[in-house]
């Protein structure tokens, strides 16, 4: 269905039918045209666009270069010959398309299941457009934070008192471990704690509680960076335009 943030909901619903291919990636690289500086999300969702854009510079000999929001995602792109460059000398990203790890009908994400939340903000903030690919299952009925947990990216250091902030705030974080049980670490040296959510918060007040703590680096709650957001069906692929 074609739903339009910000005005009266359509009441002519449009799909797009999915073809037998990647449908959702795509259509999610559809627009990106030669001369154009796409930014690469993190994670197995963004992979599939990253598959499916080397899949159209191949085919198309499309000139294009590419910044990447983790150092998987990286490398990833440049073993499928994606000319990827160095994104701290670049002001500005022509279009992003990424993937998300919940979404919701006011088109709320939540991100940060790779660690990758800092760099893809960032990256947001400097792209012209943002597109952003889920899964059916990821639609929250409500709103996000009640089927997964809230990542915060904090520093080792003042580690305790920022976890102290964060239960002033009603929040309980699990430090994330890899599968060794080591701590996991982000591509910028950052811990992540994972911590759960009722449902029932209101995102935009502890969006704004958890930017005034000093030891958050970042966080999972992406409230407004979605321009675009395709949700994929058994049978077709859903639209949320802002």
């Amino acid at each position: 269905m074609l739903w339009h943030r910000g005005s009266a909901l359509s009441d002519q619903p449009t799909t797009e039918t999915a073809s037998a291919s990647d449908a959702l990636a795509e259509m999610a690289v559809e627009p990106i045209v030669a001369g154009m500086l796409v930014g690469l999300g993190a994670g197995r969702t963004a992979a599939r666009g990253i598959q499916a854009l080397a899949e159209r510079v191949r085919r198309e000999d499309l000139a294009i270069k590419c910044v990447a929001a983790s150092e998987r995602a990286e490398r990833e792109a440049k073993q499928l010959g994606l000319e990827v460059i160095d994104f701290g000398v670049i002001e500005e990203v022509d279009y992003l398309f990424d993937g998300a790890d919940e979404t919701d009908r006011a088109m709320r994400l939540m991100k940060g299941s790779r660690g990758a939340m800092t760099r893809e903000r960032i990256l947001c903030w400097a792209s012209k457009k943002t597109v952003f690919m889920v899964t059916s299952d990821k639609v929250a009925e409500k709103q996000i934070g009640a089927r997964c947990p809230l990542p915060i990216a904090v520093m080792a250091y003042g580690l305790a008192s920022t976890r102290n902030a964060l239960r002033h705030i009603g929040l309980n974080g699990v430090l994330r471990r890899d599968l060794d049980g080591k701590m996991f670490i982000t591509d910028n040296g950052n811990l992540v704690l994972d911590a759960t959510l009722s449902g029932d918060e209101n995102l935009a007040d502890l969006y704004d509680e958890l930017n005034t703590i000093p030891g958050v680096i970042d966080h999972g709650l992406f409230l407004d960076e979605a321009d675009e957001i395709l949700i994929e069906h058994a049978d077709s692929i859903e639209r949320l335009v802002r």
